[in-house]
């Protein structure tokens, strides 16, 4: 099947994460955001007041998907509130190039590691040879 190292490439390339997180009547939500995978952790930021913020300071369970549905990665986890230091702003620049997040100006946001359980990678045109399930402590 595919090698972790797989995974990680596709999770450190991919632009936008869908992020999935449940509403307080455990309705599913969805939503692409910027983020930035940083020593096999994903981070991402939300503003405090957004309905996945809201959702994610509720519940800490988290689906995070990269975005192409051929190269696939899924993970499954929690969520840990961090503070926004200047190594993820500086991944986030590196990144995104016209965008720099502040550490220093954070009031109203919310900054986010996943640690995942589990997750599943495949490439679509292989499917069958190349289904994958990885499962994290």
């Amino acid at each position: 099947m595919l090698p972790w190292e797989w995974a990680l490439v596709r999770l450190r390339e991919s632009r936008n994460y869908w992020i999935a997180t449940a509403r307080p009547d455990a309705s599913p939500h969805a939503m692409p955001v910027w983020g930035v995978m940083l020593d096999e952790t994903v981070y991402f930021g939300t503003s405090a007041s957004s309905r996945k913020g809201r959702n994610l300071a509720g519940d800490p369970r988290v689906v995070v998907h990269t975005e192409s549905g051929d190269e696939c990665v899924i993970l499954e986890g929690v969520v840990d509130t961090i503070a926004l230091d200047d190594r993820i702003a500086d991944a986030y620049e590196a990144k995104y190039e016209t965008y720099r997040p502040d550490p220093a100006k954070t009031e109203g946001e919310l900054w986010f590691r996943v640690r995942p359980h589990v997750a599943w990678a495949w490439r679509e045109a292989e499917y069958t040879k190349t289904a994958t399930r990885f499962t994290f402590d």
